[in-house]
């Protein structure tokens, strides 16, 4: 590899990390309060809360690289024009392509990182996150009951506690369930205790009542009970019977959907979501093959070298906007899969014409041309 294509690789090596890095951190800021509600609310330790967080990660890079490498490929290359090195380098003979070249290499390795991470990080990481998930949801003995808390235990049961044991009895329970927004039950007891079942978990209540008002009459209902459980999840919800999302399935299992109920149901969207992530990391190497036909084609101009940031981020964000809809579309219409490989293809070969072709020669040089030895 010659000096200078290793001098620019470096920087643009440098850049990119530093990007990522900055992005990573940024998104998985915001992600990280979603997930607040799992220490705050229901006692997750900070070490299984990191690995929720670990394990989101890969969805990050996936989205993080193709930006990261197309803005550090435009500040490696501008700063080098303002910096006069470009002009250093043209004078010493390099074409557009050798100029090119390190940002090209970098291109390549980030699209092969993102197709590492498409192909199984992301679908690997994605479906432990989920699995992890919903066992905090719907195991309840794993998270902590704090005592005199109202805890949510899903969106519709709330469960509080006035005392726990030593021993695992539970103190002055209250349970109020709202599976049927109809018809909200309310049920309190003096003691009780959580017990795991193949359901998944649930609460053995004694020596309390059922409240409930009946709908539409406002009648009050109450009922004394020796004993009575209540079960947490519903059986339909366990772990074992989880429906995978699109983005917990690896690439078989997206453009091949089983026979499943729902597989069949979302069968399109399963597909569309194949489909982009063969297509998605290549938008990696393109971003930066727009970038450099923006800043290396035609004669160098230091003067206008930001009105060719600026149309490189323009193009890149129409380019992206184009993929979300395709993708959008693909996942509804299957005539609209072949449109997100042409997408990319054009693209490319659009970028490649304009870095490749040879700037126009200016007037006085054509009538020099034209004048007799």
């Amino acid at each position: 590899m010659p000096s200078i294509t290793r001098y620019v690789l470096g920087q643009l090596m440098t850049a990119t990390l530093f990007v990522t890095m900055a992005l990573t951190f940024a998104i998985w800021l915001t992600q990280s309060l979603r997930l607040i509600d799992y220490i705050v609310n229901r006692g997750l330790p900070a070490s299984t809360f990191l690995t929720f967080v670990a394990l989101l990660l890969p969805s990050f890079l996936g989205v993080v690289l193709p930006v990261a490498c197309f803005v550090a490929a435009l500040f490696v290359y501008h700063k080098l024009a303002m910096d006069s090195e470009m002009v250093v380098m043209r004078a010493a003979g390099l074409s557009q392509l050798q100029l090119a070249r390190p940002a090209i290499i970098l291109g390549v390795i980030v699209t092969l990182s993102v197709y590492a991470i498409s192909l199984y990080f992301l679908p690997a990481s994605f479906r432990s996150f989920k699995d992890l998930q919903h066992a905090f949801r719907s195991d309840f003995s794993a998270v902590l009951l704090q005592e005199g808390v109202f805890t949510t235990v899903t969106d519709e049961i709330t469960v509080y506690v006035r005392e726990r044991s030593p021993e695992g009895e539970l103190r002055g329970i209250l349970v109020h369930d709202n599976r049927d927004p109809k018809k909200p039950v309310t049920m309190m007891a003096e003691r009780g205790a959580l017990v795991a079942s193949e359901a998944g978990p649930r609460v053995v209540m004694e020596n309390g009542n059922r409240q409930e008002v009946q709908p539409g009459t406002g009648r009050f209902s109450l009922l004394y009970f020796d004993r009575y459980t209540v079960e947490l999840t519903d059986f339909e919800n366990a772990p074992q019977t989880r429906w995978r999302e699109p983005k917990e399935r690896f690439l078989p299992e997206l453009l091949n959907p089983g026979d499943d109920r729902r597989d069949q149901r979302y069968r399109l969207e399963l597909i569309a979501e194949g489909h982009h992530r063969i297509v998605g990391p290549l938008y990696s190497l393109v971003f930066v093959v727009i970038g450099m036909a923006a800043l290396l084609a035609g004669e160098f101009n230091r003067r206008g070298q930001v009105k060719r940031v600026l149309a490189a981020i323009a193009c890149v964000a129409a380019l992206e906007g184009i993929s979300l809809t395709l993708h959008d579309l693909a996942s509804r219409h299957v005539a609209a899969i072949p449109a997100m490989y042409a997408a990319v293809a054009i693209s490319l070969g659009l970028a490649l014409f304009v870095l490749l072709r040879r700037p126009a020669r200016r007037p006085q040089e054509q009538m020099a041309g034209a004048q007799p030895a």
